[in-house]
């Protein structure tokens, strides 16, 4: 063997690759509610697939940026005085009603303002926003995942109906191999698509306000885990309620629960947070916190901020551990745990 060939099957030996970095399309289209946190999710999405080495970024389905006239809104009437009513609430009354009659003065002069133009104003609007809408989320089409070799797609605080280019073929697409991540309100996405919500094994049903959260874990060995441990208080969260039989715990492995009722916690009972199961042979993580800007922003000079930074920063483990475990880049079990109380 000549020596250039035994010095390059040398240095070959002693040099290790780094894997390529997983493909990742995130999602934040909205047709219902939009939270003021879907921002920050981009931007932390972003984050800690730079931080971590693991993901890469390499596409997107955002919501486009039109605008759309707004038409006014008739005022509400303030409601009729109680015949008992003290001298308090007659004053009250009395402001409410002044404020009420300058409101409807300020609409009558706007919708004299408002005719056939307008309107037609409006449905053109209307109509390029979906239509750049299903532009955005050709990215998600079973052929356009197939071609840029796409191994996870997350939904970061999506809801509604979406205008998804194929709904089978994206459940099929999951199944034969691809994974999906879905944050907090993932789980209020496709209400009336069957596949969409048994393959996520959740569908929301309500919330009340916001309230301190405390986590029990279903599995503590588990990436979702992000090394928090056996419980996690969350000082301030949107806690969701699901739909009754919409999330059977003998298709899913609990990551994260409550040993009580979501906003009532003197109603014991199991409540779900976050879970991981695997829909063929592809893997799918949820969780259901991520309504709050300051979860998912590690940012201390976040204005109003409840949550801590070590908090935002476990909530960011939590999501990191998700999807690289959808990824098969940490090993995790999915095996449901119906057994966790």
């Amino acid at each position: 063997m000549n020596r250039i060939l035994t010095l390059t099957i040398a240095c070959f030996a002693g040099v290790s690759f780094a894997a390529e970095k997983k493909r990742v399309v995130v999602c934040t289209v909205t047709t219902g509610f939009r939270h003021s946190s879907i921002p920050f999710a981009e931007k932390t999405l972003e984050k800690l697939g730079a931080e971590s080495g693991a993901y890469e970024i390499v596409g997107w389905a955002r919501q486009p940026e039109v605008n759309i006239p707004k038409k006014p809104e008739k005022p509400k009437a303030p409601k009729p005085l109680d015949a008992n009513a003290d001298d308090k609430a007659k004053a009250k009354f009395e402001a409410e009603t002044k404020k009420f009659a300058e409101a409807e003065a300020k609409y009558a002069a706007e919708m004299a303002k408002w005719g056939p133009e307008q309107e037609d104003a409006v449905k053109n609007a209307q109509t390029k926003r979906d239509e750049a809408m299903k532009a955005s989320m050709a990215v998600l089409s079973p052929e356009s995942l197939a071609k840029n070799k796409v191994d996870l797609v997350i939904f970061a605080n999506t809801t509604g109906d979406l205008p998804l280019p194929d709904r089978d073929g994206f459940l099929k697409w999951i199944e034969d191999g691809g994974n999906f991540a879905a944050m907090h309100s993932g789980s209020d996405t496709f209400h009336g698509f069957k596949g969409y919500l048994q393959m996520l094994q959740g569908e929301f049903k309500t919330h009340g306000p916001q309230v301190p959260a405390d986590l029990i874990a279903g599995d503590k060995a588990h990436p979702a885990n992000g090394g928090i441990g056996e419980k996690w208080d969350i000082a301030l969260e949107e806690m969701y309620e699901f739909k009754e039989g919409s999330h059977d715990r003998e298709k899913v492995r609990a990551l994260w629960f409550l040993r009580h009722h979501p906003v009532k916690k003197d109603e014991a009972g199991y409540n779900a947070v976050s879970w991981c199961r695997t829909a063929g042979k592809g893997r799918v993580f949820y969780t259901s916190l991520g309504h709050r800007e300051d979860l998912w922003s590690d940012d201390p000079a976040m204005p109003g901020r409840k949550n801590s930074v070590e908090v935002s920063k476990q909530y960011q483990a939590h999501i990191l551990g998700g999807i690289k475990w959808a990824l098969g880049l940490a090993p995790g079990e999915s095996k449901p745990n119906p057994e966790v109380k």
